[in-house]
């Protein structure tokens, strides 16, 4: 059992982090402040191959495992959460299409969206189905060679300012769950589609948040990824790994939170003395750190078992999400409690990073849904030993 990253996986954090320090860093308090959603930053990210990371190659990704994507984005979040994710968010998306949709589609789409060259948005909550998911309601039906697609979503990333929409509707009758569900790849500018107001949210400003209508959207079923009532599984398929990609934008806000409560215990002075003196703040500091590494090996493990494509992997992956941002939220809030004062203005991006990583803890399912597929999975006979 080895965890020190590979060669390959040192050279892509080392590029990562030169392109997060270059492009992202200096920008990202301007971002969030004015609201802006940087799209030249993202097709520069594709440039890299950030925007495919486990896109396959031959569609014009990089092929990489769920491994090698966490070491990247996790050095991305450090710079700025909020896009990380977004970036992230975009991965999920075109990885589904890479891996179920038919030869024709994959290849009209995924190019361009592992490029960056087209952004992607996932679709699946909407006002009455958020944990519940299962029970969406949008509706396709079939109409000769096309679907004819009515229905809202909500919450969605970068709704307005993406090109592609992977949606989940309800293909089956009304009462079929999650059999009833199938997965589309919709023009984002398609007749019927519109979009509400941008959602003024408590962080990921860098990123638009819009709801989604659709009013007689016609597209053809050569759209359809999978087949009719695979759409649901395809949709959790994708989250094991978004799980793994949120949890991991938490690691990054927190380790650049942590860096930056090192470096400022030992700036600033109180009764005579540098902070780092005072032993509480070492204590402090110090279990900042040790749940900061357990969280990151949590999501390395979720990680590796997904690569693995062990039986118990959206255990793993849940778990790790669930400990990660619940822990890595500590280390931020902490990291803005040490700094007093300074750590509530905006001079400095502790209080960024709080508005950022407090939403992870509830996307990609809650972390309340989080306990419940985990304990609902212990259940089983045999799993609680099979973890072991």
């Amino acid at each position: 059992m080895d965890f020190n990253l590979t060669e390959d996986q040192q050279a892509f954090r080392d590029a990562a982090r030169a392109f997060a320090e270059k492009s992202m860093a200096p920008h990202a308090a301007q971002w969030d402040a004015e609201h802006i959603f940087p799209v030249e930053v993202m097709k520069q990210a594709g440039e890299m191959g950030f925007m495919g990371m486990y896109t396959p190659e031959a569609l014009g990704g990089m092929g990489l495992s769920r491994m090698d994507t966490s070491v990247i984005v996790e050095e991305l979040a450090m710079a700025c959460p909020s896009t990380a994710a977004f970036i992230t968010i975009h991965n999920m998306a075109t990885w589904m299409v890479a891996s179920f949709a038919d030869e024709d589609l994959k290849q009209q789409v995924v190019p361009q969206l592992a490029s960056g060259e087209w952004l992607a948005s996932y679709c699946l909550t909407e006002p009455g189905a958020g944990s519940d998911a299962a029970s969406l309601r949008t509706r396709a039906v079939r109409d000769g060679d096309s679907y004819v697609i009515n229905g809202s979503k909500v919450f969605i990333s970068g709704a307005g300012a993406t090109d592609i929409l992977v949606l989940m509707a309800r293909t089956g009758e009304g009462d079929s769950g999650a059999k009833g569900i199938s997965t589309f790849v919709i023009p984002a500018d398609a007749e019927g589609v519109s979009y509400g107001k941008n959602e003024e949210k408590m962080g990921w400003h860098s990123q638009p948040t819009r709801m989604v209508t659709l009013q007689d959207v016609r597209i053809p079923v050569t759209n359809r990824v999978g087949q009719e009532g695979e759409g649901f599984a395809i949709a959790m398929k994708g989250l094991d790994g978004g799980r793994l990609n949120i949890a991991t934008c938490s690691l990054g806000g927190a380790q650049s939170a942590l860096l930056r409560a090192r470096n400022y215990l030992h700036e600033r002075q109180q009764f005579g003395k540098p902070l780092a003196a005072f032993q509480a703040l070492q204590f402090k500091l110090a279990d900042m750190a040790t749940n900061l590494v357990a969280a990151r090996q949590m999501v390395r493990l979720g990680a590796f078992k997904l690569d693995s494509k062990d039986p118990e992997a959206t255990l793993y992956c849940a778990m790790a999400k669930r400990f990660a941002t619940d822990a890595c939220f500590e280390v931020v809030n902490d990291a803005l409690q040490l700094h007093g004062g300074y750590g509530y203005i905006r001079e400095y991006p502790l209080e960024r990073y709080v508005r950022d990583l407090r939403v992870h803890q509830i996307l990609e399912g809650t972390n309340e849904i989080m306990r419940l597929i985990i304990a609902r999975r212990l259940l089983d006979d045999g799993v609680a030993e099979a973890i072991q």
